[in-house]
C-alpha cells in the first residue's frame, strides 16, 4: 500500500474524519487531504506524530519501503516487536525486549557496546553453554537468541521442597531452546552468569541442570 491509502485506512479505522485527523497532528483538514489523495506526504515531525497516534511505525506509514531489523541482536522488525521511548514513540532501530522505555534491557548495551562487540560476547557464551552441554550428551547450541525474562523465568523445586526462580522477569537474557531426546532443553545467560535446564512441554516439570556464575 502507498502512504496515501494507508493514512486513509487508518483514519477510518480510528473513526476519525479529516478535520478531527488534522486537529490532532496540528495540520489543516487540506493537509490531510492532499496526503490522502497522494499530492504529498506528512513532513518528518508529522509522521512521527501519526506513529504514536496510530501506533504504527514510520517505515509501515510510508509503505514499509525498507525491512527494519534491530540494531543490537539483529532479529527483522515487525510493528508490534518494534521498542518504544518513555513517551511512547517508536524506536524502530531495537526491538522492544534490547530496548524499552528508553534504555537498553540488557546491562551489556548499557554499558555502550558495539554491535560488533556483542557480537564476540554471544560467540563467547556459545563457547560455555557448549563446554557443559557437550560434556553431558545434549544438543549442541549454534546460536542465541535475545529472550525476555518473563517468557523463561521457570520456577525449580529445590531438594528441601521450595520453590525458587533464577531469573528477573523485567530483565533480557541471551538463550535458546534446544530439542533433547525427551524434554527441551532451555539455556539462558548473561555477562554474570549462564543457566542450562530442561523441561516438558509448555515449560512443565522443570529441572535446573547446571547455573554457574562466569
Amino acid at each position: 500500500m502507498e502512504t496515501k491509502d494507508i493514512i486513509l485506512d487508518l483514519r477510518t479505522k480510528k473513526g476519525l474524519s479529516q478535520d478531527e485527523l488534522a486537529e490532532l497532528v496540528f495540520v489543516t483538514r487540506q493537509a490531510v487531504s492532499r496526503w490522502e489523495n497522494g499530492e504529498t506526504i506528512p513532513n518528518t515531525e508529522t509522521l512521527k506524530q501519526l506513529s504514536k497516534l496510530f501506533a504504527v511505525s514510520i517505515n509501515t506509514l510510508l509503505g514499509s519501503p525498507h525491512q527494519l531489523f534491530c540494531q543490537c541482536c539483529g532479529m527483522p522488525l515487525e510493528d508490534s516487536d518494534i521498542s518504544r521511548e518513555t513517551g511512547g514513540e517508536f524506536n524502530e532501530e531495537y526491538c522492544k525486549w534490547c530496548y524499552a522505555d528508553g534504555d537498553f534491557t540488557m546491562d551489556f548495551w548499557k554499558q555502550g557496546a558495539r554491535k560488533e562487540t556483542f557480537e564476540a560476547f554471544k560467540k563467547q557464551l556459545i563457547i560455555e553453554f557448549n563446554a557443559f552441554l557437550q560434556r553431558e550428551g545434549l544438543p549442541k547450541v549454534e546460536n542465541l537468541n535475545v529472550l525476555p525474562g518473563s517468557f523463561i523465568n521457570l520456577e525449580y523445586r529445590l531438594p528441601n521442597g521450595e520453590s525458587v526462580k533464577f531469573l528477573d522477569d523485567k530483565a533480557t537474557y541471551l538463550g535458546s531452546q534446544l530439542e533433547g531426546e525427551n524434554k527441551c532443553i532451555g539455556i539462558a545467560g548473561n555477562m554474570d552468569f549462564i543457566l542450562v535446564c530442561s523441561y516438558e512441554e509448555n515449560g512443565e516439570n522443570p529441572e535446573l541442570l547446571m547455573y554457574k556464575k562466569r
